[in-house]
């Protein structure tokens, strides 16, 4: 098993920044990728990023790229997700996730998530 911690999540005029930090614990030695996910009231859980354990494969949904940076420390079993210029619509519950399988975009990829952390933008 892995348990998965998220926090850094909180309120944020448009235009703002946040750092959402995960902590992995348990069988992390398991994990070989870890993901960020959100979901926004009324709306399906959809992917923002993934990264690799080993740092060689990260990926972004278009909706987040080149506003949001995803970096894992892996002394620390920690990835991190540093959103830049964030908008109304960024507004949502965050979910940290893992797997064993490699990044991945699809949810049901994902074996072990967090209880998520609440992102609010306010325009």
């Amino acid at each position: 098993q892995v348990q998965l911690v998220e926090s850094g999540g909180g309120l944020v005029q448009a235009g703002g920044s946040l750092r959402l930090s995960c902590a992995a614990s348990g069988r992390t030695a398991t994990v070989h990728a870890m993901g960020w996910f959100r979901q926004a009231p009324g709306k399906e859980r959809e992917f923002v990023a993934a990264i690799s354990w080993s740092g060689s494969g990260i990926f972004y949904a278009a909706s987040v790229k080149g506003r949001s940076t995803i970096s894992r420390d892996n002394a620390k079993n920690t990835v991190y997700l540093q959103m830049n210029s964030l908008k109304p619509e960024d507004t949502a519950v965050y979910y940290c996730a893992a797997n064993q399988v490699g990044t991945r975009v699809l949810a049901t990829a994902y074996d072990y998530w967090g209880q998520g952390t609440q992102v609010t933008v306010s325009s």
